[in-house]
């Protein structure tokens, strides 16, 4: 039997390669997004306990100086709460383009995975056809020689 040799092997490949390829860069993405996260998870859990410090300040004996600054260190960590907060969602659309980037990938894979199945059904039926004709002249010839 001849061996079966898909001429677009190459670009099959290389379709593989760019799926591991946004695989990788889709798993990257879910890691950055997981760390903006934690950290703005952090940076809130500092926000409320400045809060908290806060409002113990308030009920104690006033010292302006000293609400003054725990004001400003609240105001300042909103504000890097609200900053961080941006950056989760830049990392989440980098996680959602990461997935339709492999998404993409997969898809083309795999329908070039279907091209090289069709292909090779075509080669054996080829095969198959070839076999039974020199079947057919083999019989043939040797009832003619009978």
């Amino acid at each position: 039997m001849a061996r079966f040799i898909f001429p677009l092997q190459n670009i099959l490949t290389m379709k593989e390669k760019l799926e591991d390829q946004a695989k990788n860069e889709y798993s990257q993405a879910n890691l950055r997004l997981r760390e903006a996260e934690e950290e703005e998870e952090r940076l809130k859990k500092r926000q409320a306990e400045a809060e908290r410090e806060l409002s113990e300040m308030l009920a104690e004996v006033l010292d302006v100086m000293r609400i003054k600054n725990k004001e400003d260190a609240v105001e300042i960590l909103k504000m890097y709460v609200g900053n961080q907060h941006l950056v989760v969602l830049r990392r989440r659309k980098e996680v959602e383009d990461a997935r339709e980037k492999l998404n993409e990938a997969i898809k083309e894979r795999k329908t070039f995975e279907k091209l090289r199945e069709h292909a090779f059904e075509e080669f054996v039926k080829e095969q198959n056809a070839i076999e039974q004709k020199e079947i057919d002249e083999l019989v043939s010839y040797r009832h003619g020689r009978v």
